[in-house]
Parts: structure tokens; C-alpha cells; sequence
């Protein structure tokens, strides 16, 4: 029941998740960040089974952090997607799978371009201009196909996720009643309040 989507720029790209965290019928949390830093300039939005979320999230959080500290050097966000789905990969082939659907994102210092990559738990991996997880995909994958451009700027994007959520609250059975924006850009990660769309 986790909503997780987001949208990419040429110079950023904006993420939103949910902060609930749900069993069935039940409400067990809801201020959930389940979003996870990989370095000042990527980062990942987790959903799937609790458990293995937040198991598989600092598992990748250590070795991307080990990486850097070995080598002097972060991972751009395109290595830091291929790993994860190389993990997921050899995860899948284990007696123990992680079942975790990921939204990576983040702006490569080197190319001065920002990625978005979607990874679902059976390891497949895109690179995207939009993506989605969870059921909110049946209802903004229209809206966002319909609204998004190759050259939409940040301004755009907010009034993108500004329809995304009359969407989810007009259509979707589930209420979502508040959500983690993260921005990656230039500057590095920031984190946006509903108010600032």
C-alpha cells in the first residue's frame, strides 16, 4: 500500500513518498521517512515489505558509504543503481530474496545531469524520465505521461506532483495524508514540505 513516485529533470529530480506505514487493515506508523541517503548527491525511495526494506536499505547504505570511504569517491547515481541491481539480482537467486521495489535518484557531478532509475524486486532496472511504485502507478502514470516534457523545470515538476496528489485524493481509495518530497539537484539533496509545491 506504499505510494512512491517521482519526477526527472535535465538538472534534478524530485521524489515523493508516503510516510505511512501500513499491515493489512492496520495503521502502524505514519511519519515513515522511506527514503534512504547514499551520498550528499543520491539517494533512494524504498517500499515493499518492512523487514526487508529497511534491511536491504542499510545494507546498500553501508556498502555505498564503504565504497566511497575505500576509493575517495562517491558512486555517480547510474554505478549506484547498477549496484543495487546487481544485489537485488544475487538476492533473487538466494533462499532469501529481498522484496523491495526502488526509485533511485540522483545528479551526477561529473555530466551535470540528474538521473531517476526505477529497480523493481525482481532486479529489472530502467532509467526513466517519470516512475511510480505501488498502486498510485495505475492512476499517475496517466497524469504524469500526459503532463511531463523533456525539458520541464522545477516549477513544472512541483505543479506536476501538485495534480498528482488531486489525483490520488480524488481517485484512490487510500487516503495518504502526508509525504517526504526530496529534491536532488546541483546543490545536493533538500527535503520539501507540501507547502513549498
Amino acid at each position: 500500500m506504499d505510494a512512491q513516485f517521482a519526477i526527472s529533470g535535465r538538472d534534478f529530480v524530485i521524489s515523493v513518498t508516503d510516510k505511512g506505514l501500513r499491515n493489512s487493515i492496520l495503521k502502524m506508523k505514519m511519519d515513515q521517512d522511506k527514503t534512504c541517503q547514499l551520498s550528499s548527491h543520491t539517494f533512494m525511495s524504498v517500499s515493499g515489505e518492512p523487514g526487508d526494506t529497511s534491511n536491504f536499505s542499510e545494507y546498500i547504505q553501508g556498502n555505498v558509504k564503504l565504497y566511497s570511504v575505500r576509493n575517495a569517491q562517491d558512486l555517480s547515481p547510474s554505478e549506484t543503481a547498477n549496484f543495487i541491481r546487481g544485489e537485488l539480482a544475487d538476492a533473487l537467486r538466494s533462499r532469501s530474496p529481498s522484496q523491495v521495489n526502488l526509485l533511485v535518484a540522483g545528479y551526477d557531478k561529473g555530466t551535470n545531469e540528474a538521473a531517476l532509475y526505477w529497480i523493481d524486486y525482481l532486479s529489472a532496472m530502467a532509467k526513466v524520465p517519470f516512475a511510480a511504485h505501488g498502486y498510485c502507478g495505475y492512476f499517475l502514470y496517466a497524469v504524469m505521461d500526459r503532463e511531463y516534457t523533456a525539458d520541464i523545470t522545477l516549477d513544472g515538476a512541483k505543479a506536476l506532483i501538485k495534480k498528482c496528489f488531486e489525483v490520488l485524493k480524488t481517485r484512490f481509495i487510500i487516503d495518504y495524508s502526508d509525504y517526504t518530497i526530496k529534491v536532488v539537484d546541483k546543490s545536493g539533496t533538500r527535503v520539501l514540505s507540501q507547502d513549498e509545491l
